[in-house]
């Protein structure tokens, strides 16, 4: 199955509790490696200066103090030196986006998530800090707002309130060391393109191009699956969570390769489920059974499809080309693979499901066991044929069946474009209506080149972000 990297950021609102958790030995069971670009000086200093900017906005919610990435690595990563993978991920950003920053190296505890924490600030350095002296006395409420008098903040007695302040003239009232938070982090192009560019960096110590990562796109037929992370009290939720993407997933495959279109499937996907699930938050909230269930329907719709639909027939080649040709067997096989697990499933399982239905009464119990051993193992057997079908793919250098189905239709196209032209030819030729110097007929060498280039782009293409992927920590 395709793998997706997977770049998480979040929102730090103790900027100084987190470093110390990653950063900590005695907080972390695997920890490898710590790096920094910036002393602790510094982290307290940005702190402070958020919170003081944050209480002067008078907004509700949490200070952001600054931001972190979470950054999985694959498992060629633990043959390198920590400290060396960390600093380069980590110079990288920073040459990159001009931000300090703070890392560590980590494995969760049963060391199969090897990951790298990457905390950043929003805010840069000024070169001059900006230091403002009041110019006469100032006088603040209890909400630090200003106020004109200083009546304002004596209480019956002529005391200064709790909460209240006074800042005499000349002394400092105001000051910045660091410049507004930078605006592009906050939006989701930062985000992609920071996934995109740590992608990129993971794969140049993956040598072998089918373990290669590829960042989610949205925007494909496939539902994302979330990771669970150490200690997540929702682990079962987010389970069988997946377990639904993954069916659904898996019957997009289907689909496809039972030539129903793409832009069908993401109809689907995009009413059924997205739109669905969205105003089911609006009214309801987030409940996970009801999205379960959405994602059910949906599947069962696309099923639906699946059955309603009439395979193509089978391609008869008469122009001699083997790479079309090696295209059109895979194809094929696909297809009966697809038809194969449709009658399984709407045959053979359904079946087995009415008989359990029918056998009733108190005498059956063995009867009801035996048949539901069948029904389990014949589920079993389709869930293997559905995940056989990408491997298949796969196996000939095609990362998914989405990739697969638009290279075979282009392929298609180009080959009968070259049976057009023949076609043409031949035609003008016997009607005696070319030329007495006839151009030749169109060339099977170009149109095989053409087919070559047009596989190894498949083959080499890699989609943006499949299984985006949450973590929670």
């Amino acid at each position: 199955m395709t793998r997706h990297s997977f770049i998480q950021m979040s929102k730090l609102s103790n900027v100084k509790g987190r470093i110390n958790y990653i950063t900590s030995h005695a907080r972390q069971e695997n920890l490898y490696a710590t790096y920094q670009t910036a002393d602790s000086a510094f982290w307290s200093a940005l702190a402070k200066e958020a919170q003081i900017e944050f209480k002067r906005s008078n907004v509700e919610g949490k200070c952001i103090e600054a931001r972190e990435l979470i950054i999985a690595l694959p498992e060629v990563y633990t043959r390198l030196n920590p400290q060396q993978v960390l600093e380069s991920f980590t110079d990288e950003f920073r040459k990159r986006y001009n931000v300090e920053c703070i890392s560590a190296l980590h494995h969760n505890k049963r060391k199969t998530n090897y990951h790298i924490h990457l905390i950043f600030s929003e805010r840069r350095l000024l070169e001059h800090p900006e230091i403002k002296t009041a110019s006469r006395n100032l006088f603040y409420s209890e909400q630090g707002k200003r106020v004109r008098t200083k009546k304002e903040v004596l209480d019956e007695s002529g005391k200064l309130r709790n909460g209240c302040k006074i800042i005499k003239k000349g002394e400092v009232y105001e000051q910045h060391m660091f410049t507004v938070k930078d605006k592009q982090f906050k939006g989701e192009p930062f985000l992609q393109e920071v996934k995109t560019f740590y992608t990129d960096l993971i794969n140049k110590e993956v040598a072998d191009p089918e373990h290669k990562l590829k960042v989610f796109e949205s925007e494909s037929v496939y539902l994302p699956t979330k990771k669970i992370g150490k200690n997540n009290p929702r682990a079962a939720e987010i389970e069988a969570d997946n377990a639904a993407r993954q069916e659904w997933n898996r019957t997009a495959d289907l689909a496809l390769v039972s030539g129903i279109e793409e832009v069908k499937i993401l109809a689907v996907k995009k009413e059924e489920i997205q739109e669905r699930t969205s105003e089911s938050i609006k009214q309801n909230g987030w409940f996970p059974k009801l999205f379960r269930s959405i994602v059910n329907k949906a599947k069962e719709l696309l099923r639906d499809m699946i059955r309603t639909q009439q395979l193509p027939p089978k391609p008869v080649l008469s122009v001699d080309m083997d790479e079309y040709r090696v295209m059109q067997k895979l194809m094929i096989k696909v297809q009966n693979e697809a038809a194969a697990i449709c009658r399984l499933q709407d045959v053979e399982l359904s079946k087995l499901q009415s008989q359990l239905a029918e056998t009733k009464g108190l005498f059956k119990g063995k009867e009801r066991k035996a048949l539901e051993q069948k029904i389990q193992q014949m589920e079993k057997t389709i869930a293997a044929k559905l995940n056989a079908i990408p491997t298949i793919l796969q196996d000939d250098g095609y990362p998914d069946a989405e990739v697969f189905i638009a290279a075979f239709k282009k392929a298609t196209e180009i080959v009968e474009q070259y049976r057009r032209d023949l076609s043409d030819w031949e035609r003008k030729v016997k009607s005696n209506k070319a030329p007495k110097r006839q151009s030749p007929p169109p060339e099977k060498q170009s149109v095989r080149n053409r087919l070559r280039q047009l596989q190894a782009e498949s083959k080499q293409r890699r989609t943006h972000n499949r299984h985006s992927q949450d973590i929670e920590r």
